[in-house]
């Protein structure tokens, strides 16, 4: 009897898996591992969000398995040590795993190659399913990776995507222990709002914004309020969908906002493919200003509680604390807020992002932070979001504000965005902040360091 394993890391999914696939097609029993990896750990990239979404999505995991006839198998420790000691009990001939692009992924697979290799077992990485392209599968013609979005989506759009692969319908799985599964109410510090995690709920979810929200997507993914977003990128972060499914769903459906959903799924694409060509841009600039960021305590602490005085950023960051998740547009004012508002370093915001976010992937993360700083692939380094603006723009009526700032909760909407603007005894009455800075010295403030 042969025997493969399949070690799940970013790839928690039965459905349009090419590494279980190509491991049930290519021997008779399958041994279906995820191990609980030290090196995560030590990396500090265990927030407790993430842990209770991942014990979701191993229990579902194992729940999928079980239906076809096999079970998932856990271990905890280092990751090549318990590979290796599985592929040894079971006499495994080969190992499939999903490649990855960090400094950590190539390590990674690095020692478990080498490892395998002693013990007479194959690693066989498989590429577009963790993305839809593969890092690297089109490239410019003068350097290793793209560098600007809008040619990147041209060439990706051309290139395609490879077909959906089915479920297996039967997992043969040897007499292997399976360990204990980890259980989301053993883990401490959840945000209280986190949404429940899994394959099940992922493609629950998947199929009510395929029937309902995708087609307005283009006209109301800024729409604070109305929360018109997937809301499927934790799934997609811990591989609970398949990216190359959702296209291959919105291009059926075919709609604007269907082709603006896909383009997004593009933008995920293109920050992996920066990563995986330039690892170092997760925690040094990729395009270094000369800056001196300035580390003013009491402003950083305030904006991460949610109480800077402008309103639309505090309910974004308090959004985060509650639900674990911010919308897109939240993202873009808090980072842009810190980072050039208050001239903040991006690591800073960057490392609570992944503190609490629950699809706090490091690609996405780190370089869409860089990208909002000026440091990473924007065109427009020196552009600077105005929280008074965006508010009026996105959140006219302050609904936004007053879900997550209930303090500021039935304001006019001619002052919910500007409460300074109340006459003295109302404002009095608020336990609200006056701004921690003033916009117009913020900005001077940024330009005079950028030489703009």
């Amino acid at each position: 009897m042969t025997v493969s394993v399949v070690l799940f890391t970013s790839d928690l999914r039965l459905h349009d898996n090419p590494v279980l696939s190509a491991a049930v097609r290519g021997s008779d029993a399958v041994v279906p591992l995820f191990v609980d990896d030290d090196g995560v750990r030590a990396a500090g990239f265990d927030a407790p969000n993430r842990q209770a979404f991942l014990a979701d999505c191993l229990t579902d995991l194992d729940s999928g398995l079980r239906a076809r006839g096999g079970h998932l198998v856990v271990r905890s420790g280092d990751v090549v040590a318990e590979v290796c000691a599985v592929v040894s009990a079971t006499g495994a001939r080969q190992v499939h795993l999903a490649g990855g692009v960090s400094q950590y992924a190539a390590r990674r697979e690095g020692r478990l190659r080498a490892a395998l290799d002693e013990i007479g077992c194959a690693l066989s990485v498989h590429d577009a399913v963790v993305t839809a392209l593969a890092p690297g599968a089109v490239t410019p013609a003068d350097r290793d990776h793209y560098t600007v979005f809008t040619p990147y989506l041209r060439r990706w759009s051309e290139a395609g995507v490879r077909e959906v692969v089915a479920a297996p319908r039967k997992i043969a799985t040897p007499d292997v222990a399976p360990g204990t599964l980890p259980r989301r109410a053993d883990v401490g510090g959840v945000s209280p709002g986190l949404m429940a995690g899994g394959e099940t709920e992922g493609r629950k979810r998947l199929r009510q914004w395929l029937s309902g929200g995708i087609a307005g997507y283009e006209e109301g993914h800024d729409d604070l309020a109305g929360d018109a977003t997937s809301r499927l990128s934790p799934f997609l972060h811990f591989g609970a969908l398949s990216a190359v499914e959702l296209i291959h769903a919105a291009r059926r459906e075919g709609s604007p906002g269907a082709q603006a959903f896909v383009r997004q799924l593009a933008w995920r694409d293109f920050h992996h493919q920066v990563l995986a060509a330039r690892p170092a841009s997760a925690h040094q600039d990729y395009r270094p200003r000369g800056d001196r960021w300035r580390d003013d305590e009491r402003e950083i602490a305030a904006w991460r509680a949610g109480r800077t005085g402008y309103p639309l950023v505090d309910a974004a960051m308090r959004q985060l604390a509650h639900e674990g998740w911010m919308h897109n547009r939240g993202r873009m004012l808090v980072a842009s807020f810190l980072t050039k508002t208050l001239y903040a370093d991006w690591r800073t915001g960057a490392r609570h992002f992944l503190d609490l976010l629950v699809d706090g992937d490091l690609a996405n993360n780190q370089l869409n932070w860089q990208w909002m700083a000026g440091t990473g692939t924007d065109t427009r380094p020196n552009r600077v979001l105005n929280p008074v603006v965006q508010g009026k723009r996105f959140d006219p009526l302050g609904t936004y504000v007053g879900r997550w700032v209930p303090e500021l909760a039935g304001l006019a909407r001619g002052v919910v965005h500007e409460p300074w603007k109340l006459k003295p005894a109302e404002r009095a009455a608020l336990d609200y902040p006056e701004p921690i800075v003033d916009l117009a010295e913020g900005r001077a403030r940024f330009e005079r360091a950028r030489g703009v």
